[in-house]
């Protein structure tokens, strides 16, 4: 029997730039201020951890005194907008010797911020990165449909799918279409 630890982390959820860029709902379990904050994916599933791979297009070194670093990771169905700064030391090292273009998989934690005028910006704490190559990138692509595929699948069934659709009016047909677009560009 495997022995329970103190501290489990949640899985980190496979989900493609264009679902996360539609992700505009926050919340926690909760008041507890260590309870993990999530974000509920339009395909109906809660997540305080993701993990995307994707060409890293471009980055830049920001701050002088907090110094962190921003990068535009792109797959198959558009950008994720990542991060990394001295709460993450490992993930910001790692992004500070990485080179663009370079295909790469991010582990991090999706944020969401709400700017002055009401717009939802995305972005991707990373917790880490490293270099992969086209294969672990087209593998990832398509582990990635089938997981969007199951949760559209099991849609309207879990009580998160049931608030995704409150929230976003999810419409499963238009997902499955960016999955489908998706696959398309895999070359296995």
């Amino acid at each position: 029997m495997k022995p329970q630890s103190a501290f489990e982390r949640e899985p980190a959820r496979r989900v493609f730039a264009n679902e996360l860029r539609e992700t505009r709902y926050q919340f926690k379990e909760s008041e507890d201020e260590k309870s993990p904050t999530y974000v509920l994916l339009p395909s109906g599933i809660r997540s305080n951890r993701i993990f995307i791979v994707g060409t890293l297009t471009e980055k830049q070194r920001q701050g002088d005194q907090n110094v962190f670093y921003r990068g535009r990771v792109v797959d198959p169905t558009g950008t994720f907008f990542i991060m990394a700064g001295s709460y993450q030391p490992e993930a910001m090292q790692q992004l500070a010797r990485i080179e663009p273009p370079a295909f790469v998989a991010v582990v991090g934690k999706p944020n969401l911020y709400t700017t002055p005028d009401g717009t939802c910006l995305v972005s991707v704490r990373a917790e880490s990165i490293s270099v992969v190559d086209h294969e672990t990138r087209d593998i990832w692509v398509l582990d990635t449909a089938r997981e969007t595929l199951d949760r559209l699948d099991a849609f309207g069934t879990t009580e998160d799918s049931n608030k995704a659709q409150e929230e976003y009016g999810t419409r499963p047909d238009v997902y499955r279409k960016i999955v489908y677009d998706a696959l398309s560009q895999v070359q296995l």
